[in-house]
């Protein structure tokens, strides 16, 4: 794909990664799979070689690095993707002990900007959110099926927190 080849032309390094827009259920489901990158990233017991590939392989609640790109990555006809940026933060002592700098986000925006420069993309303001249509891009439901809203952002949780149990 000739966007994702270009993204990984242009990004800084490994940190940083292109991610379908779907797979992506709230800012809560995203820090939770860094945070799991980041155990596996200090024990060094990731699967995969590089930080961007490890996050997609997790957030796809998945062993296989192939089926985490066909999950989590770019496909055709894609019209929205997320950019991440994966940050090097000490994890402390449990999750809920992370101290996320709001420099983060004002130190990446120059990078930011130059990815989507180069991209030929605008951004879109818009939070992440749980959908049906998500759960079905990661492998957690058949088409068709769905399952009640407030319960959709747990299932995305769930199966990130599977990743390393199943295929």
């Amino acid at each position: 794909m000739k966007v994702v080849a270009l993204f990984n032309e242009w990004r800084p390094n490994e940190r940083w990664l292109l991610m379908a827009f779907d797979v992506a259920a709230s800012e809560v489901h995203l820090w939770t799979v860094w945070h799991a990158l980041r155990r596996r990233e200090i024990s060094e017991s990731m699967t995969s070689r590089a930080p961007d590939t490890e996050f997609l392989r997790i957030l796809s609640g998945t062993h296989q690095i192939r089926t985490a790109f066909e999950r989590a990555g770019l496909t055709s006809g894609d019209e929205k993707a997320w950019i991440v940026h994966i940050p090097e933060l000490e994890i402390g002592d449990g999750f809920a002990n992370i101290e996320i700098p709001r420099e983060i986000f004002n130190d990446n925006t120059k990078e930011f900007e130059r990815l989507q420069l180069h991209l030929k993309a605008s951004l879109v303001v818009q939070r992440p959110r749980p959908s049906n249509e998500g759960l079905v891009r990661i492998g957690v439901r058949n088409n068709g099926d769905e399952i009640s809203f407030e319960h959709i952002e747990n299932a995305f949780l769930n199966h990130a927190a599977m990743a390393d149990m199943h295929g």
